[in-house]
């Protein structure tokens, strides 16, 4: 069976379509469309008319893909600026309309469940519980969880697009305005420090999206291990992750830009992420990192090969 699946996040559109095998998938496309969807808006909870726009135009373009591609069922989630925004559901109409693609709106508490399910295919988890993060634009979702089970997880409404908007940093960012957000991470992340504090994660894993470009920025930068398509997991010395965190925060945003390993569409809120990502591995004093190149997409998959036993 030959399944499409939609990850509409705030700052990029994601399709993979996938051959469902007995009890994996094969990829056979993947393609992302930055369309910022938050922009000038996300923190009054309101799609704004030019990414309203740039949302529908990414999934009339994915449905032109799906349909060459001869799909049987297409999956499409929609995540934090959607569910969110005042106007999501004229947002899921109009894209229903435009391109016959349904949107499944999901709250947080999915959301974490379909990442924690992508990661765990993706890295090898123990029986020691491990801290599960990933950045999106409008929301990060913390998973605490071992190879059986998830202890505690939160959507927090912390994105990288939210921030920016929020804080509105300096270029480059001033020490006074790294002060401001961490001040207000520590408000907002109590829950966190708390769960981290009676489970006691023995490490970060860091899911997809910032945290790759992480990884190719250690490659590129560091001659640290290639990224290559194939491989799901990655081991991050904390010397190398601070070493492009440091580098990334001093930065310009025409600095980002000439840095390796470090895609267009993460230039400008890199920087946002590196402070979310130094935060938790200080104030949860975790000392070990690994990269997921897996996230919400793949954990929709593992949940659709189960609800339709899918057989050879």
């Amino acid at each position: 069976m030959r399944i499409a699946v939609i990850d509409c996040g705030t700052n990029t559109f994601n399709l993979l379509v996938v051959d469902l095998k007995k009890t994996s998938f094969e990829s056979v496309h993947s393609s992302k469309i930055p369309v910022k969807l938050g922009e000038g808006g996300i923190n009054n909870s309101y799609i704004n008319a030019m990414p309203f726009q740039r949302g529908v135009d990414a999934l009339i373009s994915f449905k032109k893909q799906i349909n060459s591609l001869n799909v049987s069922q297409t999956h499409a989630y929609a995540t934090s600026a959607i569910r969110d925004a005042k106007n999501g559901i004229e947002f899921k109409d109009k894209v229903f309309k435009e391109s016959g693609i349904n949107l499944n709106i999901i709250d947080g508490n999915k959301e974490a469940d379909l990442i924690y399910k992508g990661n765990k295919l993706a890295v090898h988890l123990t029986n020691s519980p491990s801290l599960i993060m990933d950045i999106g634009g409008g929301s990060t979702e913390f998973i605490i969880g071992n190879d059986k089970e998830i202890f505690w997880k939160k959507s927090y409404r912390l994105g990288a697009a939210r921030l920016l908007e929020k804080f509105k940093p300096s270029d480059p960012i001033i020490s006074d305005e790294i002060n401001q957000i961490n001040t207000y991470l520590l408000e907002q992340l109590s829950e966190l420090t708390e769960a981290v504090q009676k489970y006691k994660p023995c490490e970060l894993i860091g899911s997809s999206g910032a945290f790759d470009s992480v990884v190719e920025m250690i490659q590129s930068e560091l001659n640290g291990e290639p990224f290559i398509k194939t491989k799901t997991e990655y081991i991050v010395e904390n010397k190398d992750y601070y070493h492009i965190s440091e580098n990334v925060i001093v930065s310009t945003l025409q600095q980002r830009r000439n840095m390796k390993g470090l895609v267009e569409m993460r230039v400008d809120m890199i920087v946002v992420s590196c402070l979310l990502i130094n935060f938790v591995l200080k104030n949860c004093r975790i000392n070990n990192m690994r990269v997921s190149t897996y996230s919400l997409k793949e954990g929709a998959l593992q949940e659709i090969m189960q609800n339709n036993n899918v057989s050879e």
